[in-house]
C-alpha cells in the first residue's frame, strides 16, 4: 500500500529559503557599521554647527563674558544685566522695529513682483521673454557694491528719499533670484490645469492667485526665509542711506555700538552678545515656523486621472 505524501508542517523552516529564521547575509553586519559611521559624522557636524549659537546664548546671559572653555558650560553667574547694558546705549525696541519695517516691506515686494514675474516668465506667451530671462541671470552675475554708489546718487538726490524706510526698501523690492525660483516652479506645474481654467473663463490673475500660488508654498516658503534673512541682516546699504540714528535697523546700530561704545559696558563681550542674540533670535524663530514647508509639493493630486 503506497504511503501518502506528507505535507510539511508551516512551523518547519526548508534548507536555502528565504525565511525569517535563516542566517542573516553578511552584508548585514557592513551596513549597519556603515550607518554608525554616518550618524557619528552627522553629529559631529552638527555639534559644529550649534556651537556659535550655543556660545552667543550662553555668553549674553552670563555675568562675565571670556573667550575662555570655560564659558560653554557656565556653573552660575546668570544675568540679563548684559540687555540692559546694551539697550540704555541703543533702542532695542526702536532697532527691532526698524529691522522689521525694512524686512517686510523687502518681503512684500519680493513676493508680489516675483510671484507676477515668475508666471508672466513661465505661463504667458509674449515677444521677447527669453531674452529678458537672459538678461535676468545676467544681472544677478553683478555684485551690489558696483551698484551701490549710483543708487545712492539716485535715491538720494534724485528721489529725495534719504534717511527713509522706502530709502532702505527701494533697491530690494524686485529679488531676481525669487523670480527664478518661482518661474521653476511655476514651470513644474501641469499645463491642463491652466488650459481647464482659461476654459472656464478665469482671468490670468485669478489663476495666479486662485490655482498657482496655492500650488508653490514650498517655493514660497523658501523665498520668504531667503529674503528675510538678507534685509535682517543687511549693513552696508541702510548704513550708507540712513544718517538719522532712530532710522537705522538693528545690525547696523549694533555696529555702530561695538565700534564705539561696547567698551565702556561692564562686561564688553556679553553686551555685544546679547544684541547678536536680539538679531539672530527671530530668523531662528522664523526658520521654526517655516520648515515644514521645506518639502516637494503634491502638484500631481491637482490633476484628475
Amino acid at each position: 500500500m503506497a504511503h501518502r505524501a506528507t505535507k510539511p508542517s508551516r512551523g518547519t523552516t526548508q534548507k536555502g529559503s528565504g525565511a525569517p529564521g535563516s542566517t542573516r547575509a553578511p552584508g548585514h553586519g557592513r551596513a549597519r557599521v556603515t550607518s554608525v559611521m554616518l550618524y557619528a559624522v552627522l553629529v559631529v557636524f552638527a555639534i559644529a554647527f550649534v556651537f556659535p549659537f550655543w556660545f552667543m546664548a550662553v555668553g549674553a546671559f552670563q555675568v562675565n563674558t571670556t573667550s575662555s572653555p570655560s564659558d560653554l558650560f557656565p556653573t552660575g553667574g546668570w544675568t540679563l544685566q548684559n540687555f540692559t547694558d546694551i539697550n540704555s546705549r541703543l533702542n532695542l525696541l526702536r532697532s527691532l522695529l526698524n529691522s522689521l519695517v525694512f524686512t517686510v516691506g523687502v518681503l512684500a515686494g519680493t513676493l508680489t513682483f516675483g510671484l507676477a514675474a515668475g508666471y508672466s516668465l513661465s505661463r504667458l506667451q509674449w515677444r521677447g521673454r527669453g531674452v529678458l530671462f537672459a538678461i535676468m541671470l545676467g544681472v544677478q552675475a553683478i555684485p551690489f557694491q558696483l551698484l551701490m554708489i549710483p543708487l545712492y546718487v539716485q535715491v538720494t538726490r534724485i528721489y529725495g528719499l534719504g534717511d527713509s524706510y522706502l530709502g532702505m526698501i527701494l533697491p530690494f523690492l524686485i529679488n531676481t533670484t525669487a523670480v527664478f525660483i518661482f518661474r521653476q516652479f511655476f514651470l513644474s506645474l501641469p499645463e491642463l490645469l491652466f488650459e481647464a481654467a482659461r476654459i472656464d473663463g478665469a482671468s490670468e490673475l485669478r489663476i495666479l492667485f486662485s490655482i498657482a500660488v496655492p500650488m508653490v508654498k514650498p517655493a514660497i516658503a523658501t523665498v520668504a526665509l531667503i529674503t528675510f534673512i538678507g534685509p535682517w541682516n543687511e549693513f552696508l546699504w541702510p548704513f550708507l542711506i540712513t544718517k538719522d540714528a532712530s532710522l537705522q535697523p538693528l545690525a547696523v546700530s549694533l555696529a555702530n555700538y561695538i565700534s564705539n561704545v561696547s567698551r565702556t559696558a561692564s562686561n564688553p563681550n556679553g553686551a555685544i552678545l546679547a544684541g547678536a542674540a536680539t538679531l539672530a533670535f527671530p530668523v531662528v524663530l522664523l526658520f521654526v515656523f517655516f520648515q515644514r514647508y521645506f518639502r516637494a509639493s503634491d502638484i500631481s493630486s491637482g490633476v484628475k486621472g
